[in-house]
């Protein structure tokens, strides 16, 4: 994600195939998105904010993301306990993925992202999409189709604002 890294290569979803392939190519194409829209930027850069008042920034996006990955398949879909505070946030600093970005490393930052990435692909591989979590979501069961459609979501959302702040950084534009 830094100037030293490699280009991101990004798949593009197939046109056909069963729901649960769809589902996690779509999940992947949005994963390599925000990669994509961090690409050869400097740690400065990715820490750099969209606009007052907003603390968002696209290391704060990854930061976000993989904070997401780790309570949605970690936490819900395989019921582990977590505990409180999680590796950006806590209760003192509940917005800390994006909020506290000035001393953060990106090339930290992203390795974490892309274990929490590759924990969640593990965890699904060879479930069915009928796959009940092991914890409640607001007093309800979620599915693993569930967890991907909302993990897609919450990444295109996302995707969005990362490809406004990388305009607003150096002009680059793409879907």
């Amino acid at each position: 994600m830094t100037n030293a890294t490699p280009a991101t290569t990004r798949t593009s979803p197939p046109f056909a195939a069963d729901e649960a392939t769809m589902l996690t190519a779509w999940l992947d194409f949005h994963r390599a998105t925000l990669a994509l829209k961090c690409d050869g930027l400097t740690p400065e850069q990715l820490r750099e904010r969209s606009c007052p008042p907003s603390s968002m920034s696209l290391l704060g996006l990854v930061r976000h993301m993989a904070e997401v990955e780790r309570h949605w398949f970690r936490r819900y879909l395989n019921g582990e306990d977590l505990g409180p505070d999680s590796r950006y946030w806590s209760e003192t600093f509940p917005d800390g993925d994006f909020d506290l970005v000035e001393d953060a490393d990106p090339v930290a930052d992203t390795a974490a992202w892309q274990e929490d990435v590759a924990y969640a692909r593990a965890a699904v591989e060879g479930l069915s999409l009928d796959t009940v979590g092991k914890r409640l979501w607001r007093g309800n069961e979620v599915t693993l189709r569930w967890i991907l459609v909302h993990m897609i979501e919450e990444y295109a959302r996302h995707n969005g604002h990362a490809d406004l702040i990388r305009e607003r950084i150096d002009g680059a534009t793409g879907e």
